[in-house]
Formats: structure tokens, sequence, C-alpha cells
């Protein structure tokens, strides 16, 4: 039945999957817009931090001194740390600011996101929290962390399949779908008291639950009325209209940065491709993304309307592709050894976390969109970890 279901949603993606290879850190492009930092810290352990996020990042690169800049994190407290930024061998004094924290390892996550904004412009992203489907029991259940796989935490236990976690406007639930019933429905998941909630069960299959930047509507496929159609419903999962008449199979809705439109996946071309809509419904429109006759998983970038990001086949293969709206055009910016899918943006509207799978592995990285710099952040000893959701700070 998974793999039917898979299937049913034009999510499976089939391609023969290559041998796992630990690469660590995948340039595609030489970058040659990158600023060199030294960063340093009376605490080991929050230099460490320091220096894996700033090493993940694909504007930056650390060396041991005579940056352009020189970053030191300093502990003020049990939540606190005091970021100085000085500039160029003269270490002239640039900025320094005392960043509050839910605990000591986030609030130097959240210094270093003020130093990424004075040293750069960009929006940092360091101090977001993701949501993920883990194996570290040996079953797929619902984990949090922040984005370098600290202060993990698992959220389930049913020992049953679990697709596609998303966060839901506020941080304080998470919608997902499960085999919980043995039949693939929605639910979600409340974080202050770990109550499960069914949010849609009817006839058929019910998947892809995506809530609207207002946290007022959510989106699904069902496919109770004889085919898998996107709808949209209140905060409840009530109140339900349909938003797509076809015969093809339509899956993966998300939504806008507005709330204005939806976005999702449709093999009416004759393969899965990108469309949106009005979210109130109207006539569909088909991304013309030239690049490949398979596009799916889309996700719609918050910092930068004109982003959206998708998997595409690529030869034998699968990889990750981003779209430009004001452009029009398209470009692959994965060159992973295995299959790099489920894409999703991080808060800068430059980097993305996605799933490198294999035969029988799959991990979480973070690529750079602009460079293709790619770095594994999820711990081997977490097992499987896949299908991740960011959760902007």
């Amino acid at each position: 039945m998974q793999n039917a279901f898979r299937l049913l949603l034009g999510l499976t993606l089939a391609a023969p999957l290559l041998a796992q290879r630990d690469i660590g850190t995948v340039n595609v492009n030489a970058d040659t817009q990158t600023t060199a930092i030294s960063i340093s810290s009376s605490s080991a352990e929050l230099q460490g931090l320091a220096l894996k996020a700033f090493g993940a990042h694909g504007r930056y690169r650390t060396v041991a001194s005579g940056g352009a800049y020189a970053l030191t994190f300093t502990p003020a407290g049990a939540t606190q740390v005091t970021v100085t930024i000085a500039k160029g061998s003269a270490g002239t004094p640039v900025h320094t600011e005392t960043v509050s924290g839910t605990s000591l390892r986030n609030a130097l996550l959240r210094a270093a996101d003020v130093a990424v904004t004075k040293t750069s412009g960009l929006r940092g992203f360091f101090a977001g929290k993701l949501a993920f489907v883990g194996e570290a029991t040996g079953k797929t259940e619902i984990y949090t962390s922040d984005l370098f796989f600290g202060e993990a935490q698992r959220w389930t236990s049913d020992g049953k399949q679990i697709l596609s976690p998303r966060w839901v406007p506020g941080g304080g639930r998470i919608v997902f779908t499960s085999y919980r019933t043995s039949f693939p429905d929605i639910y979600v998941l409340e974080l202050n008291n770990r109550r499960i909630s069914l949010l849609a069960s009817f006839k058929g299959t019910n998947s892809g639950g995506s809530f609207s930047p207002d946290g007022s509507r959510v989106a699904m496929v069902l496919s109770g009325e004889g085919n898998p159609e996107v709808y949209v419903g209140n905060a409840q999962g009530r109140q339900i209209r349909r938003l797509t008449n076809t015969p093809a199979v339509e899956a993966s809705p998300t939504w806008s940065p507005d709330g204005s439109r939806i976005l999702y996946v449709s093999d009416s071309a004759g393969g899965p491709q990108l469309y949106t809509m009005p979210a109130t419904g109207g006539a569909p429109t088909r991304l013309a993304t030239n690049i490949s006759g398979y596009c799916a998983e889309p996700d719609w970038s918050d910092a930068n309307p004109n982003k959206i990001v998708f998997t595409a086949k690529m030869g034998g293969g699968y990889q990750t592709g981003v779209y430009d709206l004001a452009a029009r055009t398209s470009k692959i910016v994965t060159k992973a050894p295995t299959d790099a899918i489920e894409p999703v943006w991080m808060g800068d509207g430059r980097h993305v976390m996605c799933t490198y799978r294999a035969a029988h592995t799959r991990s979480l990285w973070l690529v750079d969109t602009e460079s293709g710099k790619a770095t594994r952040l999820s711990p081997t000893s977490l097992g499987n970890a896949s299908g991740a959701t960011y959760l902007a700070p």
C-alpha cells in the first residue's frame, strides 16, 4: 500500500539509486563571492558551532586570521551570547551586540545570524528550527532540532509510516501524513502536549497537508471523489473546497508567501510539472521550467517570492532545481552523487535543505543555490533522516 500510495501521488522518484558515499562538502561551482572570516570564542563549544555554521554557509570561508572580518562570540549568561565584529587587519570595531536565546546554543546561532546580516546584508537563517522524519528507532518518526541537529527531540512513537511533516505557522504544531490506521490520513501534532489529532480522513487517500502563511487555511490532496485533486479547507480541515478538476494526478500543494496562490504538481502534461492557481480557485498556470520532463516537490521561498525550488529528473537520477519566476528560467543547483530530493527553502532565500537519497540511506544536506556548495548536516547517530521542513526564528 505504501508504494502504491507514493506512486499514486506522483511522488515516487523511482530511478535507479546510486551507492551512498559520505563526501562531506561538495562545491559545484567555484564561488568568487565568498567573504573570509575568522572566528574565536572563549568557549570551545561555541567556537565549534560557529565554525560549523559559517563553514556551511556559501557566502563565507573561514580562515585562522587575516580575514575581512573577525567574529568573536562570548558567553554572556546562561542563554546569552555577545557577538563582536571587527573589520580588516586593523581590527576596526564594526558592531557589538548581546543576543538572547532559548539556550546558550540557540543564543550563539542567533548571534551568528546577526553577524551574517552585518557582514553581508543577507538574512540570517542559522537559528531556525527543523522538523524531519528520522529513523533512529528503525521506524519513521517525527523529530525536531535546530539547523545543526542539536537539541534533537523525537515526538512520535507510532512505528507507522510518516510522510511530509510541515510546520504550522507559529511553530507550535506540525501537520503530517501517516498510516496510523493503515491508510494515509492527515494529522496535526501539538508540541506543547504531544497531542495528535486527525485533520483529514476521507474516503480514499489524504495527504500533502500544508497550512497557509497566516495559518487560517490548509491545502491538501484528497482522492475521495476518484482522482487525487487539490483541496483547500479551514484550519480545522472543514469547509473544504475542491480547486482542481482534471483526469491527471495532483500532488504536493504549497502556498505563495502572501497566501494568494497555490503551487502544486500535476501530470496533466504527460509527466509531473509545476502549476500555480489562485488559492480561491481559478485557471491554473503551468510554470515552464524547460529543464526536465519530471518536476515535482516544489517549495516557494518566503524570503524571495520569485524563487521556487523543486526536484527534477536528470539522467538516471534526481537533482534539485530552482525556478526564477521573474526571469522565467531554471537551473540545477545540486550535483549530488545520490538523488537530491525533497528540497525546502531556508530563511534567506538562498540556501535549501534537501534529502540525499541512496539505496538504503537518507541524509539531510544544506545546499547554497548560488555557489552549489553542499554540506551534510544530519549526523549518522540519528540514522536515516529525510523530509525536512524549516521554521524561521
